[in-house]
Parts: structure tokens; sequence; C-alpha cells
């Protein structure tokens, strides 16, 4: 799958936060509500507007995001 097709970033739209195509539902929600615990079930309840691949497509963007940035651990 290409998140392309179901991600999209508009300054008229949420600022232009990443949202899913079609909706105002930013990423970064998806992304905290599944971080906190919440099924996709859950979400697509919550949002019926998204869809099952959206919601997929939210992760594999982040996925991106974050593959070629370095991020140091701090030692506890």
């Amino acid at each position: 799958m290409n998140w392309r097709d179901y991600i999209t970033s508009d300054p008229t739209i949420m600022f232009g936060k990443p949202v899913i195509k079609g909706t105002r539902i930013p990423v970064d929600l998806i992304l905290e509500k599944l971080g906190n615990g919440e099924t996709i079930a859950q979400l697509l309840e919550s949002y019926p507007r998204a869809t099952e691949t959206g919601l997929y497509a939210c992760l594999l963007f982040a996925s991106e995001t974050v593959k070629n940035e370095v991020v140091y651990a701090q030692a506890g």
C-alpha cells in the first residue's frame, strides 16, 4: 500500500497537518489513539468517515517519517 494514496496535507485543512484524505482526521490523532490501546474497530466506530486502509496508512506514514531520523536514547 502507498500511504500517499490515503494521507494528504493541505494548508487550508487542519493548518496543514497530515490527515486521512477526504476527512479532517489528523494522522497524529490516530497514532495517539492506537498508542493508547484503541483498536482499529474502535476507531472505525468513533470515526465513521475513516476506513481501515486509511488507518493503516497512518502507520505507514509514521514509519516512513521516522525511518531516517536519528534518535539517541538517554541512559537511564
